[in-house]
Parts: structure tokens; C-alpha cells; sequence
């Protein structure tokens, strides 16, 4: 970058970051105005997600999360009650109903099947490819748009995880629409009352699927962006009293019929499994750097292009520094505030940094435009291998792992012990949801290690019982926690089947790597209330 006159450096400390910003790392000139969508960048844009995500949905569900989120909305439809997601019968209300709500319209549209519950979150995530081409465009050019939403279709931490029934996914599309609609509204020197009416929507709609978190991931980057950048935000009380009022009354309307049917449903949820989730580690405890390895890996192949653009930006060659924009610095805001964002949260799961991909992509894809990159043959070359490694894993590698790793992996066997609406089944010590969804049953009921004393009420009041053990130690447990009068007549092992061809040396190993069990679920045990000798008799064990 051209030498900065002596006289225009700051001369306050609060100056400095806002000269840094504008005048070092982004001083170059607002983008063209919107340019024209072109035909051959949509219908790619259509069908290379298309094919990716739609063909290969029909597979068994993963444990725990997916089977939980399309056992809820079956209930939700089972019980005729769209208000209060339960799951085996009780209140559960842990999360905001949105994921639930599409799963159920899906449900009764194709039925209940594995392939329509994570149709919903699919369409999410093909809603933020185009969402990111169709406004992204708009502030950053057509070329920067394709190319930004291309890498988002390639990317497998985007599209193998977005696609699968987690609320996150449709979370994504929300905030994504959201941040670009938000952006595109106050980047003029007026507010552009269409698309700030379109964000505060989408933002609405993110509350209703997974509660406040939507606001912090939106609020932040635009505010910081314009103190940065020295741009008054054209947005009055007004406009923010209408964006509050719009998102509020989409999402709040729930929030308080639920708070009237369940006086302590504020207290758990916005409390317990927001506030203290963030504070405190609740579970799923990360060291700081966890979110490293997650981007880049998940932004593959567009993350081999990190090292070229942190020398682009870093770059103080003045024609170089004139291709790096304001907007540039808004996404990697974005992008980089969602990651520290939960980085500084106690509770992190890959998942969670979700809706930073898309604005990262179209960073990415700037970059690509914007440099000698754009040139090269390699981005395409990359990009078809990319999408014929990703089609593989989707189509083949991951049905075949949930199947093979699927508590209904041996379905004759589980239908066999458990279809029988008259003999109750429990899960110990963990919930199996598969189970429920699958044989369509919404009174299991999962007993904890510290609930064994009211297990063991249980089986003295059935005259059988089945048990799902869910932990591989746990049917070994059952021997010595079941009452003497109660006796085990039955036990069948969920064990994996060792895989053809592999060689003796490589079984330990691959082992460890694909699990001994099936997911969520070990062995079945059918235990009978008799006489305190019948514990002595010999169980039926099958392998």
C-alpha cells in the first residue's frame, strides 16, 4: 500500500482501529452496483446442491439428535399438539419448535420417513446457496456471488452436516438471510425498507428455531462494520422499533403460550440452556482452538485457498489493497464473529459455527475473483473433484456407516422384542429414539443411573419388561442392580458384524475407529417378574 501522509494518522487511540480498517486493510472501493443474474450460474447453482443433497436422504437416522428431532414432530402429530414438542410422551423443551414445525408439514406431506424428516433441513441448506447468490450478488458482483456460493456446495462441513436433521441447519438459512438482507438495507446512504422488513422475518424465524442466539450472531458484525468503517448506520428508532416488532411477533407469540402452559419453561430455556450453556461448561467442553480444525477442514476445498488470501489481505501493494473493499472486512466480521462467538462459549460442537460458512465462502469467492486466481485452470479442476468426492461420501460412505452403525440395524430382532404395544419398553441409561420413531411407539421411557430405584419399581410391576441398554456395559450392570425376583429370560447383543476382507491385524484398529455397537443402543434384555430363584436360571443369549 502507498505510503500514508504523517498528517492523516490519527491522533487519538479510540481513532486508530477505524484508520487501521479503512485505510490499511480495507481501502479499496465500494464494489459495482448489482449486477444481472446470469442463467448458467443458477441452474448450476441449482443442481449441483440439488444432486447432492435430495438423492441420498434415505438413510437410518443418527443417534442421538436426529432420531430425537423426527421423533418429536411424529408426537407432535401423533398427539394433534403443535405448541408443546414433547418426546416420549413428556414435555420436552429444550428447543424452539421451527425444525419441528417444517419436519411435521413434511411428514404429513410424504409421510413419516427417515428420507422426509431431513427434507427440511436439506431445503435449508440449498436456501443458503441461493441466498448467498441471489442478494450476495447484489453488493459483491455476480462472479464473487457464484463463485462464493459454489465453494459453499463443495464444502462438506456445510452440506454433509447442514443436511442431516439438526436445528442448526435451518438456523443457517435464517441468519444467513438475515445478515445479507440486513447488509443490503444500510449499505446505501438510505434504508432500503424491503429488505430490512426481509431480515427482521428471517430473524424471527431464527429465534423461532433456536432461540436469542440468532439476534447475537446478526446485531454484532453490522454494528462493529459501520464504527469501523465511519459510516452512520441510516436506520432510526423507527426502523429498529419495526425490525423488533416484526421479529418479536413471529417468535415471541410461542415463547409466551408455552410460558402459560409451563411457568418454568423461561427460567430452563433461557436461562439453563442459553445463559448457563454459555457460561458454564454444561457439556461438550472444547479447548479454544477446537473451531481451527473444523474450518478447515469443513470449508474443503475453498479452505486451501486461506494461505493466498491472508497474504492478499496482508499484501501492502497499492493495486492489491484497492481490491479489498469494506464489504470484504463485513464478511469476515460475519464469518469471524460466529466463530468467536462460540469459541467463548463453554458448550461447542462442530455444528454450532454453521452459519459462519456462507459469509466465509463469498469471502473466499472474492478472493477468487479478485486475484490472479480467477485465471488459473486449478479452482475448476478442484471443484469437479470436490464435488465427485463429496457425491460419494453422500451417496455411498455415509448411508452405508448409519446404517451399519443404526440401533435398527438388526430390525427383525428389535421388532421382534419390542413391537408389542402391551410390554413396556425402557432405555437404560440413555435414551434410543431410533427405536420410538421407527416402530412408531411414544411411550418408552429412559431411566438415568440415579432413576435405577424406579426401574426396579418397574419390572416388579410388569409381568415383563424390555430393556434397551444404550451403554456397552450396562446389560453386565442389569445382573447385579435388578431385584432378586426379577430374572433376565432373554438377551440379544447388538454387536456390529465384521466387515468382509478385512485382514485379522487391521480388526482391532478398524474397531476403534467404527465402534464395537450400534449407535445409542448395545443389547436388548427381557426381563420376566417371577420368584427369587428364578435368577438363578441360564439366560437366552444371542449373538
Amino acid at each position: 500500500m502507498d505510503c500514508v501522509a504523517t498528517d492523516a494518522l490519527p491522533r487519538t487511540l479510540s481513532a486508530w482501529p477505524m484508520f487501521l480498517w479503512s485505510r490499511v486493510l480495507f481501502p479499496g472501493d465500494r464494489p459495482a452496483a448489482a449486477e444481472p443474474v446470469r442463467v448458467v450460474s443458477v441452474l448450476i447453482l441449482l443442481f449441483v446442491p440439488a444432486l447432492l443433497l435430495y438423492p441420498c436422504l434415505s438413510f437410518p437416522l443418527f443417534e442421538p439428535d436426529e432420531s430425537r428431532y423426527a421423533e418429536i414432530p411424529r408426537e407432535m402429530i401423533q398427539h394433534g399438539d403443535w405448541i408443546t414438542p414433547r418426546l416420549q410422551g413428556e414435555p420436552y423443551l429444550e428447543k424452539p419448535p421451527l425444525l419441528y414445525w417444517l419436519t411435521a408439514v413434511s411428514f404429513q406431506l410424504f409421510g413419516v420417513h427417515d428420507w422426509s424428516a431431513r427434507l427440511p433441513p436439506a431445503l435449508a441448506v440449498h436456501g443458503c446457496v441461493l441466498a448467498l447468490y441471489f442478494v450476495g450478488r447484489r453488493g459483491f458482483g455476480e462472479a464473487t456471488a457464484f463463485r462464493g456460493a459454489l465453494i459453499l456446495s463443495l464444502a462438506p462441513g456445510f452440506m454433509s452436516i447442514g443436511r442431516l436433521l439438526i436445528i442448526d441447519g435451518v438456523l443457517t438459512f435464517c441468519t444467513t438471510l438475515a445478515l445479507f438482507s440486513a447488509f443490503e438495507a444500510v449499505r446505501g446512504s438510505r434504508l432500503r425498507w424491503s429488505w430490512w422488513l426481509l431480515s427482521a422475518v428471517a430473524c424471527g424465524l431464527g429465534v423461532l428455531s433456536k432461540g436469542p442466539v440468532a439476534l447475537a450472531l446478526l446485531a454484532p458484525p453490522l454494528l462493529l462494520h459501520r464504527w469501523l468503517t465511519g459510516r452512520p448506520l441510516p436506520v432510526t428508532r423507527g426502523a429498529v422499533a419495526a425490525f423488533l416488532g416484526v421479529t418479536i411477533g413471529l417468535s415471541v407469540p410461542w415463547y409466551a403460550v408455552l410460558c402459560l402452559r409451563a411457568p418454568d419453561f423461561a427460567y430452563n430455556f433461557f436461562w439453563e440452556h442459553n445463559v448457563m450453556r454459555f457460561l458454564t461448561p454444561f457439556a461438550h467442553e472444547r479447548g479454544i482452538w477446537f473451531y481451527g480444525p473444523v474450518l478447515l477442514l469443513g470449508l474443503l476445498p475453498g479452505s486451501l485457498l486461506i494461505w493466498p488470501f491472508l497474504r492478499f489481505l496482508g499484501s501492502s501493494d497499492g493495486a492489491i489493497a484497492a481490491r479489498r473493499p469494506a464489504e470484504l472486512g463485513f464478511l469476515l466480521l460475519a464469518g469471524g464473529w460466529c466463530v468467536l462467538f462460540f469459541t467463548l462459549s463453554s458448550c461447542k460442537l462442530p455444528t454450532y459455527i454453521l452459519p459462519a460458512f456462507p459469509p466465509l465462502a463469498l469471502a473466499l469467492g472474492w478472493f477468487l475473483t479478485h486475484s490472479a486466481w480467477r485465471r488459473s485452470r486449478w479452482p475448476g479442476v478442484v471443484a469437479v473433484a470436490a464435488f465427485t468426492l463429496l457425491a460419494g461420501f453422500h451417496h455411498v460412505a455415509e448411508p452405508w456407516y448409519a446404517a451399519y452403525r443404526s440401533p435398527m440395524h438388526r430390525p427383525e430382532e428389535v421388532r421382534r422384542l419390542c413391537a408389542d404395544p402391551s410390554v413396556p419398553v425402557v432405555c437404560y441409561p440413555r435414551d434410543c429414539d431410533s427405536v420410538a420413531f421407527y416402530l412408531g411407539r411414544d411411550d418408552l421411557r429412559s431411566y438415568r443411573s440415579k432413576d435405577i430405584d424406579e426401574l426396579r419399581k418397574l419390572v416388579r410391576a410388569q409381568p415383563r419388561t424390555v430393556i434397551l441398554c444404550t451403554h456397552r456395559h450396562s446389560r453386565q450392570q442389569l445382573h447385579q442392580l435388578l431385584p432378586p425376583e426379577v430374572r433376565i429370560v432373554e438377551e440379544v447383543h447388538v454387536g456390529l458384524e465384521e466387515l468382509p476382507g478385512v485382514p485379522a491385524s487391521l480388526r482391532k484398529a478398524l474397531t476403534v475407529l467404527m465402534g464395537e455397537t450400534a449407535l445409542g443402543l448395545s443389547d436388548l434384555a427381557v426381563v420376566e417378574c417371577g420368584s427369587p430363584d428364578a435368577r438363578l436360571m441360564t439366560a437366552n443369549v444371542r449373538k
